[in-house]
């Protein structure tokens, strides 16, 4: 598939997702209503893959053939993101029907701009998120068995499988009762947030799978893909309403309140994404400068002069 073509695949990309989340929003503003929001993001990612797959010109150079069944390398991202999308789709509608709604939209979904919003960047969200998926598809590219392709693969499927099994152990923890407070059942005793990491990690892999589908490194639409695990990491480090920001901080006055002692120790103890062991033996610049443990994710109760996030500084500080 040329250059040209490939971008006309991605313009339709980008009009098939304006579709369904305008089309969404309207439908959900005028019943003001948010319970399918998740339910059609994840239907926009397997429409954009199935989309992608489907899309491709039939060279008659066999060599350049773009046949979907032909070509390894889009048959494993298509799987890999369908698996890893579809378990997403599924996770989230549950969480909603558990929760009886979505309290992120009570105070919005009667406002018609701020509603908008919230559906123009799950729109975003959705295309960026897909554009390894999408570039690949569209590419003419049939070789698969490097080094990188190998790697990339093998990275793919453990960062949604690390995902998918800590939401599952963090559902079974929260359906038995949510027995010590806080979840440190199997890969929540090495990570305070697994699934984060697997999303994040996933998507990094997924670029750089997509490399073998590219022109290069002069290949200027490979790069502009690298804003699929940018975008991702963002979302879920630097964003206050969702993420690791969002469950830590202020969010972890639930925990200091009942089970301040226990989970100060789980804490000093657990890293903030990556699963590892010995993390308490690790020097806090360290952490603070390549595993994530920033400042602002410290809880820091506002009635009190001397603050936990203090008593915790201290006590990483005796790590060092």
């Amino acid at each position: 598939m040329s250059s040209s073509e490939q971008d006309a695949v991605f313009t339709m990309s980008v009009v098939i997702t304006a579709v369904i989340q305008l089309g969404g929003f309207s439908v959900a503003y005028a019943l003001q209503t948010e319970k399918f929001y998740d339910i059609l993001g994840g239907l926009n990612y397997l429409a954009l893959a199935l989309y992608s797959a489907t899309s491709m010109s039939h060279d008659e150079d066999e060599e350049a053939s773009s046949n979907f069944i032909e070509n390894p390398r889009k048959v494993i991202m298509t799987i890999l993101f369908f698996v890893s999308r579809s378990w997403l789709l599924l996770f989230l509608a549950w969480r909603a029907h558990e929760r009886n709604g979505d309290s992120r939209f009570d105070e919005v979904k009667d406002k018609f701009a701020w509603f908008l919003v919230y559906w123009v960047v799950q729109g975003f969200w959705v295309m960026l998120i897909s554009m390894p998926t999408i570039f690949v598809n569209s590419s003419s590219k049939t070789d698969f068995g490097g080094l990188l392709d190998l790697i990339t693969t093998i990275g793919f499927t453990l960062g949604i499988a690390l995902e998918i099994l800590s939401d599952i152990q963090k559902a079974l923890w929260v359906k038995a009762g949510r027995q010590g407070g806080f979840c440190t059942d199997g890969f929540w005793k090495y990570s305070r947030h697994p699934n984060y990491f697997g999303e994040i990690f996933q998507w990094c892999c997924a670029w750089l799978f997509a490399f073998g589908s590219s022109q290069g490194l002069s290949d200027r639409l490979w790069w502009v893909c690298i804003l699929s695990p940018i975008f991702t990491i963002h979302i879920l480090l630097n964003t206050a309403g969702t993420g690791v920001w969002h469950a830590e901080g202020k969010n972890l006055k639930r925990y200091y309140d009942k089970y301040a002692d226990t989970y100060t120790d789980y804490r000093n103890r657990t890293s903030i994404l990556i699963p590892m062991i010995g993390y308490q033996h690790v020097p806090l610049w360290f952490k603070r400068t390549f595993l994530f443990e920033w400042e602002r994710y410290e809880y820091r109760p506002a009635s009190k002069s001397t603050t936990t996030s203090t008593e915790e500084t201290k006590n990483l500080k005796k790590e060092m």
